[in-house]
């Protein structure tokens, strides 16, 4: 057992070319160890300012072709890529996880604790969504590496001691995949501290929006077919592989506002109706950061929404992943009956402070 008095910690992720709620989660683990290194596949450092608080440690493929925007070219390399790092000097290492940072090889001296976000989403829970409208030749042609990922998956998730759940939902999750038991943590919600100049409040509030990668899975087709129908505003942040599919079937009252910065998209929030969240979530950080700016959400009625939304309180669900469920639910609830503070406060719950704390207890206790 490792000395918890001063422990020496290691920080795992999955890659650095983004930024989202896990980054988030990384910045306030950094603040609990500010000397801890982060271990990654590849580190897009153009698209990637905020990892300039860390030393960055890569593996061999950042020295790859395409890596480090298209790593979806290496599926088969990414655990391999983990494996290749030595932790020896560390008393503790968190991954942090969606895919295959916790392939990482630990000795008996030290703790690995993994921080799941999901097991990984396109060859479990979220696999019929990935391949959802993809050719049968495309599907024959994937299925052997999903095979083999699958089984590598279920090798390799027995590597951590310890696993944090982000959800009831990912928790439910671990268990069925993987058979393992773990704990749940909330992730942050740090959106909120984002401090507004004066010229930031100028957008009129008539609009709805989403904030969301625009991948298969996040269903943001549903947003646009349901406001393609409703012909209310709406606008969309966020960028990904769906981009153009989404942006060809949009009509005028769609505006798609691609990568903001968190001052931009914290205004939009401010200044929103309402958010949509049309997908089944994880967790459900996008709907609390609405709710921490005292706005509403409307949220498919499944996974992580349950868990972040109150029901007649702070938001509403709709019943079914359809368009059609979606207008007649927006149709017919009352927006203007959700307080405000209500929101404010359910989004307060999971503040930042909340998190380090519950972490760092449960890395000295556990």
């Amino acid at each position: 057992m490792p000395k918890l008095s001063s422990p020496k910690v290691a920080l795992v992720y999955d890659r650095v070319n983004k930024f989202g709620g896990a980054e988030r989660v990384l910045l306030a683990l950094h603040e609990i160890w500010p000397e801890a290194p982060l271990y990654t596949s590849v580190y897009d450092k153009k698209r990637t300012p905020w990892a300039d608080a860390f030393e960055v440690r890569t593996s061999f493929l950042q020295k790859l072709p395409l890596p480090k925007s298209k790593h979806e070219y290496y599926p088969f390399l990414m655990g391999p890529a983990f494996e290749t790092f030595n932790f020896d000097e560390f008393d503790i290492v968190i991954s942090v996880t969606h895919e295959f940072s916790k392939a990482i090889i630990t000795k008996s001296g030290t703790r690995h604790i993994c921080y799941c976000l999901n097991p990984v989403s396109y060859l479990w829970s979220g696999h019929d969504d990935y391949f959802s409208g993809k050719p049968d030749w495309f599907k024959d042609l994937t299925q052997p590496m999903i095979n083999y990922l699958r089984l590598y998956d279920k090798v390799i998730c027995r590597r951590p001691d310890k696993y944090i759940a982000i959800s009831k939902v990912v928790k439910e999750r671990i268990k069925k995949y993987y058979g393992l038991n773990s704990d749940v943590i909330y992730p942050p919600v740090v959106l909120k501290d984002v401090v507004l100049s004066r010229q930031d409040h100028v957008l009129r509030s008539d609009f709805f929006l989403v904030v969301s990668r625009l991948v298969p899975n996040k269903r943001v087709d549903l947003a646009v077919k349901a406001f393609n129908e409703l012909g209310w505003p709406i606008k969309i942040v966020g960028v990904g592989s769906q981009e153009e599919k989404l942006k060809g079937m949009a009509k005028k009252n769609i505006e798609f506002l691609g990568q903001l910065t968190d001052a931009e998209l914290a205004r939009y929030y401010e200044s929103c109706r309402a958010l949509i969240e049309p997908g089944e979530v994880d967790f459900g950080l996008v709907a609390l950061e609405a709710q921490s700016y005292g706005k509403p959400v409307v949220a498919y009625g499944a996974g992580g929404s349950r868990e972040t939304v109150i029901p007649s309180k702070t938001g509403f669900f709709f019943s079914a992943p359809t368009a059609k469920s979606l207008v007649e639910t927006i149709s017919e609830v009352n927006l203007d009956k959700i307080d405000p503070n209500d929101c404010a406060t359910n989004a307060a719950k999971f503040s930042k402070e909340r998190f380090k704390k519950e972490f760092l207890d449960y890395v000295r206790h556990s």
